[in-house]
């Protein structure tokens, strides 16, 4: 006798109440080094409508592009102050915040270094894994000779690059995330 599958389950919605505190979208205390700077953005579907259940989740490296992890050994500056690591429930109309420092180039392979990026991923009802993106930054010379961001067709890459949405009183950077259709951002198969 063979015995039907479980058949498979998404995940969520629960972030909220079992993984969200309301302290997880700040990254930066006022002793971290570098520039302060705030990404806003919102988690769209495919017709455009927001996803108010999801769950964002970032890790970068520090100003000086060294992450907190006891895997980097770069020879570059801890900053004890500044950990990296940040999430956020969207709200009704998909919103995120995060506030943090702008990441400093972090190295790469063959002692290449990376533009300075923030890694994403996204949770949500419906998805059965996360997704993965990056946020890269406007005119950052790096991005020119990024690996992964060259490894995107150059039509897409846009949906990868933060866009300033305001200088004041913050440096605030725009990131939204379309899951599906026409300006679907770029993931990432990790």
């Amino acid at each position: 006798m063979i015995l039907p599958q479980t058949p498979s389950q998404t995940i969520g919605p629960f972030f909220k109440p079992s993984l969200v505190r309301s302290a997880d979208e700040t990254l930066s205390r006022r002793e971290s080094r570098g520039e302060r700077i705030v990404i806003v953005g919102r988690v769209l579907d495919g017709d455009g409508a927001p996803v108010d259940d999801a769950m964002v989740e970032i890790w970068q490296a520090n100003a000086d592009g060294r992450y907190d992890h006891p895997d980097d050994l770069q020879e570059k500056l801890i900053d004890p102050h500044f950990h990296g690591f940040g999430r956020a429930a969207t709200d009704r109309e998909g919103c995120f915040r995060f506030d943090t420092i702008k990441p400093g180039p972090a190295s790469g392979l063959g002692d290449t270094l990376q533009a300075p990026h923030v890694n994403v991923s996204l949770f949500a009802r419906g998805l059965l894994k996360r997704l993965v993106t990056r946020i890269y930054f406007p005119d950052e010379s790096l991005n020119a000779s990024d690996a992964i961001l060259n490894a995107v067709p150059s039509a897409r890459r846009s949906t990868m690059i933060a866009r300033v949405e305001s200088m004041s009183p913050t440096l605030t950077f725009r990131f939204d995330i379309v899951l599906q259709g026409e300006n679907e951002t770029v993931f990432l198969d990790v």
